[in-house]
């Protein structure tokens, strides 16, 4: 088949290098978010998508929004059979929508109707889930409703964070997309409804819901910045400025500590939860390096005593 590969960032490129090695299927084009500041020169760069399709030497479209017309002509006088998307990033129009004779096909990384939404993997490791996995389906006008061609299932280890665990589901979702290529060429897949009960949503995270609550338990501590990391990063406050941090290590046996409390060594820096005690590995402060937690501590005129305030 004819493809128009749409995606954006780093997560969908296993995607596209699974198309590209396929020789059943011709990715004849990419369409990917505009280019954007990024990174400490706040230089303007291509998406990781548009990089990778450049090397390839694939045509590359980039609209403001899917629904402009110089976009839309272009994409008919492609005509592409089918149109793969991974994380693009932008809505689409019925009229683009309409466009491929076989759709477009999501590659989505949740078991759906599970965390329908644009942060899927982030809020299956926060809410404790054991069990994910990416679902390829047949994109609709609803938010990740349509109907599913296939799934692939990927366990959550416990010291998983969104990071980890979304570039296993990129490998994996990578194998999954090219195979439902295949059978919706071949004829012999159908996508079936997802179930009506069963649907969670997994809206973007804000920075906001990022900020560390230390009254909650550990347990709810750890899987919180687990899933922020490394977007949006975890954060919190000490002496009114905004402190980021990595994963914690939970330790059942202290709890000595009142939540947002520090306990400071010269090889350890413990805070208290709202049950024990977690270690902190590393941090970040701010307009600064990320760093060991004990380093921090180190480098202060006067170690804080608690954080969140």
């Amino acid at each position: 088949m004819r493809l128009v590969f749409a995606g954006t960032p780093e997560a969908a490129v296993p995607a596209l290098d699974a198309l590209l090695a396929s020789d059943r299927h011709e990715v004849v084009a990419v369409v990917t978010r505009p280019d954007a500041v990024a990174g400490r020169g706040r230089k303007l760069l291509s998406s990781p998508v548009a990089q990778r399709a450049e090397e390839a030497g694939i045509e590359v479209l980039k609209p403001g929004r899917p629904r402009e017309e110089d976009f839309l002509a272009r994409l008919r006088e492609i005509a592409p059979d089918c149109c793969p998307v991974v994380a693009y990033g932008a809505l689409l129009p019925k009229v683009a929508l309409d466009v491929p004779a076989h759709g477009w096909v999501n590659l989505h990384f949740s078991l759906l109707p599970a965390w329908r939404g644009a942060a899927p993997v982030q809020h299956a490791v926060m809410a404790g889930d054991e069990m994910t996995g990416a679902s390829t389906f047949l994109i609709e006008q609803g938010l990740d409703s349509g109907p599913v061609y296939g799934v692939v299932t990927e366990e959550i280890r416990g010291t998983d964070t969104s990071g980890d665990l979304l570039g296993r589901l990129a490998v994996s979702g990578a194998g999954l997309l090219a195979a439902t290529m295949d059978g919706i060429e071949d004829g012999r897949l159908v996508a079936r409804p997802q179930p009506a009960d069963g649907i969670t949503l997994a809206p973007k995270l804000r920075v906001e819901d990022a900020a560390v609550d230390w009254s909650a338990p550990a347990l709810r501590v750890d899987r919180l910045i687990r899933g922020c990391t490394p977007a949006p990063g975890a954060w919190t406050r000490v002496g009114g400025e905004r402190l980021k941090l990595g994963p914690v290590i939970p330790v059942p046996d202290r709890t000595d500590l009142a939540p947002g409390e520090l306990a400071i060594t010269k090889n350890a820096v413990h805070v208290g939860t709202g049950s024990h005690a977690v270690l902190l590995t590393e941090v970040q402060p701010q307009a600064k390096k990320r760093m060991p937690a004990p380093a921090w501590t180190r480098g202060l005129h006067e170690p804080p005593t608690h954080l969140g305030a």
